[in-house]
C-alpha cells in the first residue's frame, strides 16, 4: 500500500501571487507539444514550418481552454450553472474537461485550416499526433492535486488519498497518464512516421482515447454529484462520452482508407 505524497498545490508564492502546479503542467503540456510538433513539421512528407507551428498551437491553447471549461460546465455541472451562470467562468475553482476541450481544439483547428487555407484533415492529423503529451502533464497535474482517484483496492500499488479515505484506491490518473499520455504518444507517432490517408491519424486518436479513457472509467470513481448513469453500477459520464468518439473514429479510419483505395 502506498500512500500520497499530500503535495501542496502551490508551486510558488509571489506575494499575493499564487502559481499552482496544474498550471505549470498546463504550460509544461504546451510546451511541450509545441517542442514535438516542430521535430514532426520536419518530417519530409509532412513539411510544416516552425511559424505554421505556433500558428496552430495559439488556436490549440484557446480551444483547451474555452472547450475545456465549456465541457465541463454543461458535461458534469449543468445544474450549477442553472442556479449560477457566472460559474462557467471562474476557472480558478477548478473543473476542465477533456470531451469539452476536444470540441474546442476540434472547432479551433477547422477556424485554422480555414483562415489558413489547409485541409482540416491535415491540421487534425498533424495535431493528432503530439495532443497525448497535453494528456500525459495534465493527469500528472491531477496526480500533484490528489483528485480524480479510483475505487477502493487491494492491490499492492493501491494509494491512499487525503481526499479519499483511508482505503487504498486506485491511482486512475496515473494509469491515464500512461495509456492516454504515454503510450498514445508512442502508437501515434510511430504510425505518423509514414505517410497515412487523411483522416486515418486523427481517426486513431479518437478509437484508442475512447477505448483507453473507457476501460479506465471501471475503476475511477464517477463525479459525486452525478454517480452512475441509466440505473447502473458502473457506466460513467466519462464511458458515455467515450462511446461517440470510438464510433466516430472507427467511421473515420474505415473511411481514409477507403478513400486512399478509390
Amino acid at each position: 500500500m502506498l500512500h500520497h505524497p499530500n503535495i501542496d498545490p502551490v508551486a510558488l508564492h509571489l506575494g499575493p501571487l499564487q502559481i499552482h502546479w496544474y498550471g505549470l503542467m498546463y504550460l509544461l503540456g504546451f510546451w511541450g507539444c509545441w517542442w514535438l510538433a516542430v521535430r514532426r513539421g520536419r518530417m519530409a512528407h509532412v513539411g510544416w514550418s516552425e511559424q505554421q507551428v505556433s500558428d496552430v498551437l495559439f488556436y490549440i491553447v484557446m480551444g483547451v481552454i474555452l472547450g475545456g471549461r465549456i465541457g465541463y460546465t454543461f458535461f458534469y455541472n449543468f445544474s450549477g450553472f442553472l442556479a449560477d451562470p457566472l460559474v462557467i467562468v471562474r476557472i480558478w475553482q477548478g473543473g476542465m474537461s477533456f470531451h469539452g476541450g476536444l470540441l474546442g481544439v476540434t472547432a479551433a483547428m477547422w477556424l485554422f485550416a480555414r483562415n489558413k487555407g489547409l485541409s482540416f484533415y491535415e491540421v487534425a492529423d498533424f495535431c493528432a499526433v503530439v495532443v497525448p503529451f497535453g494528456l500525459l502533464t495534465g493527469r500528472i497535474g491531477n496526480f500533484i492535486n490528489g483528485e480524480l482517484w479510483g475505487a477502493t483496492t487491494d492491490l499492492p500499488w493501491g494509494m491512499v488519498f487525503q481526499t479519499g479515505g483511508p482505503l487504498p484506491r486506485h491511482p486512475s490518473m496515473l494509469y491515464e497518464a500512461f495509456l492516454e499520455g504515454a503510450v498514445l504518444l508512442a502508437i501515434l507517432w510511430w504510425f505518423g512516421k509514414k505517410p497515412r490517408p487523411a483522416p486515418a491519424i486523427a481517426a486513431l486518436f479518437l478509437i484508442l482515447y475512447g477505448a483507453f479513457r473507457f476501460a479506465i472509467e471501471f475503476v475511477r470513481m464517477p463525479d459525486a454529484h452525478i454517480g452512475y448513469l441509466h440505473g447502473t453500477t458502473w457506466f460513467t459520464m466519462g464511458m458515455q462520452l467515450c462511446v461517440p468518439m470510438i464510433v466516430v473514429g472507427l467511421f473515420f479510419f474505415v473511411y481514409a482508407y477507403r478513400r486512399k483505395g478509390a
